[in-house]
């Protein structure tokens, strides 16, 4: 039997075709490496991917507390902001980002949001020689004395029913009270939402500033219009002394 080695010519014809299919458009070309996700720490990012749906792409205009407000940043300290967003809100729509809670952030990821939120909106002196309510109530209100209080100082805007009033909606509603906790009543109150037009709580009617009293007054008053079930639920949950709202 002869045996004959194949040409050059037929070596190229088989080699050449080999060698294009490393290259071929059907194949994905090496990209980046991709980081893995508890590796990132770029507050903006993160804030981004975690934040923002709720809160809104700049800090503000979302559902939830603008964040980008200084006057809420002045009065909320860092732990408080720490352990909301490690934790959650119970009964309310904030959930718990943390991973020792079943969330996807890692503890320094939770500092690096903190750290960015201060540095991005945070104005130091904003309150500077004002004498601001705390942020956590000192004294338990009454709900008798709140609704004078409402009147007073929140009906002109939200009006005293479940529609709302002539510049804002409702926030006696039953269903917007069974997600919010008293602590978030309270910060809406004190901080109001510049971002919507709602004052804080030195520039609503009728021209003074409310007291601190004044403020727990009306948290509870609108707690006691909470649904019987909501406030049991919340009863049974009580929120953290602070938070993102």
């Amino acid at each position: 039997m002869n045996w004959r080695f194949p040409t050059l010519g037929l070596l190229l014809a088989v080699i050449l075709p080999l060698a294009a299919c490393t290259h071929a458009s059907g194949k994905p070309a090496p990209g980046p490496e991709v980081p893995r996700p508890d590796s990132v720490l770029d507050p903006v990012v993160l804030y981004s991917q975690n934040c923002a749906g709720c809160h809104g792409a700049d800090g503000r205009n979302g559902p939830a507390m603008d964040l980008s407000d200084p006057v809420y940043l002045a009065i909320v300290d860092d732990d408080t902001l720490r352990s909301t967003i490690s934790k959650g809100r119970p009964s309310t729509a904030m959930s718990a980002f943390a991973q020792k809670e079943g969330g996807m952030l890692t503890e320094e990821q939770v500092n690096a949001i903190v750290l960015g939120i201060r540095e991005r909106w945070g104005k130091p002196n904003v309150l500077a020689g004002v004498g601001s309510p705390s942020y956590a109530a000192q004294e338990k209100g009454t709900a008798q004395q709140g609704e004078a209080a409402y009147a007073a100082f929140c009906a002109s805007c939200h009006g005293t029913g479940d529609k709302g009033g002539p510049k804002a909606g409702s926030v006696s509603n039953g269903a917007y009270l069974s997600l919010i906790s008293d602590q978030g009543l309270r910060t809406l109150v004190i901080a109001g939402r510049p971002d919507f037009g709602a004052p804080d709580w030195r520039g609503n009617m009728p021209g003074h500033p409310m007291t601190d009293q004044q403020i727990s007054d009306v948290v509870a008053w609108l707690a006691a219009q909470r649904p019987k079930q909501a406030a049991q639920q919340s009863s049974e949950n009580p929120s953290p002394p602070g938070g993102v709202h």
